[in-house]
């Protein structure tokens, strides 16, 4: 009675084990696209991939090149061929990072209709086998410039100006600064903000020139929305701050806290625009695990905490973080509504007419 109770029981560890094979062999399996920057642009890119990460229980990326990997870009005219490669692989999901690569999925997502796609800062990409995830950037960046704003207050900084260095224009990065601008003005009306773009996501040296110029000219503070290139900004903010200069730069998509840090306990990041990107891949890989996938346009804000901000800087004045928990329950409630057009900010009076920024 005795051994057969052992053989019982070893049969069963045997099943046992056999089910936990199955299980993984069935996990879901995923690719991720990038452009040139990758995933170390500390940024975005960065961002998506914690989301992944996150999903499989894994901060060590030890099931990478199993259950799930990332295929970088170099250029643009790599996009198709690699998007239709990875759909040869027949992965169970294919993500996008970027609005850069919407023209691409389009076309291979008709060629492929039995692959399942996913596209981030996409709601164009009409096709049933494509989810795409939108933000409302433009009230994590009203956010961010609100913060800017009572700061130099706090600083006592008479008549600040204020800069805004965006990467490849287009309607989403529109949104980024359009938020921004309506915060910096809702505090201080007639503040000056100035806008460059730099055509690209992956160029910190032209942030960077840029920012040194208008540091010098006085600029107050900077946001950047531009990928990997905003490191640039960083990197000056932080050249500055050692020199005795009170500048700062503002972080995105990322907590970019850590990356401003120039001495002990000190940053040059005063605070960071949070696009939780990382929650939109999480989600997609949810759906095609749980069989509930739809090609739809997921739209995240404030209110599903698709958009926050940083109040990692202890040098981010108290009463400042009180008021943004304020300014942030007004958004919410509707009480506070912010523009995300250049169209509709240029008819309400309130941005500069001659921006970089397009709507589309």
């Amino acid at each position: 009675m005795k051994k057969l109770g052992l053989l019982i029981l070893a049969a069963l560890m045997i099943t046992s084990c056999g089910g936990n094979k199955a299980a993984k062999a069935s996990k879901t399996t995923v690719k991720l696209v990038t452009d040139a920057t990758g995933i170390d642009d500390k940024s975005f890119n960065a961002a998506a991939w914690r989301g992944i990460l996150d999903f499989y229980g894994e901060a060590d990326a030890k099931s990478r090149g199993t259950l799930y990997d990332v295929v970088t870009c170099a250029t643009q005219d790599m996009y198709i061929p690699t998007l239709k490669q990875l759909a040869d692989e027949e992965p169970d999901l294919i993500i996008a990072t970027g609005f850069t690569f919407a023209d691409a999925m389009g076309e291979v997502a008709a060629e492929y209709p039995n692959q399942k796609f996913a596209i981030i800062d996409v709601d164009w990409v009409a096709a049933p086998n494509v989810m795409q995830f939108m933000f409302h950037e433009e009230e994590g960046s009203y956010l961010v410039g609100v913060a800017a704003a009572l700061q130099a207050k706090e600083e006592g900084v008479s008549n600040p100006k204020f800069g805004f260095i965006g990467g490849v224009p287009g309607a989403t990065i529109t949104k980024f600064e359009i938020g921004y601008i309506q915060g910096i003005k809702s505090v201080f009306p007639n503040a000056e903000v100035v806008d460059y773009y730099a055509n690209d996501w992956g160029k910190p040296e032209l942030a960077k020139t840029q920012a040194k110029s208008w540091f010098d000219q006085g600029v107050y503070a900077i946001f950047s929305a531009a990928g990997g290139t905003g490191n640039g900004t960083i990197a000056q903010a932080k050249e500055m701050q050692l020199k005795g200069k009170k500048v700062w730069a503002i972080g995105v998509d990322s907590d970019q806290y850590a990356d401003g840090i120039y001495t002990d306990g000190k940053s040059a990041v005063l605070t960071s625009m949070i696009k939780s990107v990382e929650t939109a891949t999480k989600l997609a890989l949810e759906a095609v695990d749980g069989g509930k996938f739809e090609g739809k346009v997921v739209t995240l804000a404030l209110k599903d905490n698709g958009v926050s901000y940083s109040a990692a800087n202890d040098e981010l004045a108290a009463s400042v973080k009180e008021e943004l928990k304020k300014v942030q329950a007004d958004i919410i409630s509707g009480k506070v509504k912010v523009m995300g057009t250049y169209k509709e900010a240029l008819e309400a009076g309130i941005a500069p007419e001659g921006l970089g920024a397009k709507d589309n």
